[in-house]
């Protein structure tokens, strides 16, 4: 079984900066990619960025130019810098992993809360 753990989460004024860190643990599995989703109240789950394991990364065009996702290949962590936070920005952070084990799997955390007061 794979758990992810999330943290850094908070609030923020508009315009300052957060990081979200995210630890996966468990045994014997291969991670493909890792990904870091939001939630804002009363709206869909979005993506918000990806990165392979061994590639490129993607974001969408909300958070382009300020937001930075990177990965820690030996800690199994995935990290989102946030910079110029907006109250769009609101809302429940959510990571995810899609890897292997005995088969394609995919894992979700439990969310941290980001908040950007207006």
């Amino acid at each position: 079984q794979v758990q992810l753990v999330e943290s850094g989460g908070g609030l923020v004024q508009v315009g300052g900066s957060l990081r979200l860190s995210c630890v996966a643990s468990g045994s014997s599995f291969s991670i493909d990619a890792m990904a870091w989703y939001r939630q804002a109240p009363g709206k869909q789950r979005e993506l918000v960025a990806s990165i392979t394991w061994d590639g490129p990364t993607t974001y969408s065009d909300s958070v382009k130019g300020r937001f930075t996702i990177s990965r820690d290949n030996a800690k199994n962590t995935v990290y989102l810098q946030m910079n110029s936070l907006k109250p769009e920005d609101t809302g429940v952070y959510y990571c995810n992993l899609v890897g292997r084990l005995w088969g394609r799997f995919e894992a979700w955390g439990q969310g941290t809360q980001v908040t950007v007061p207006s």
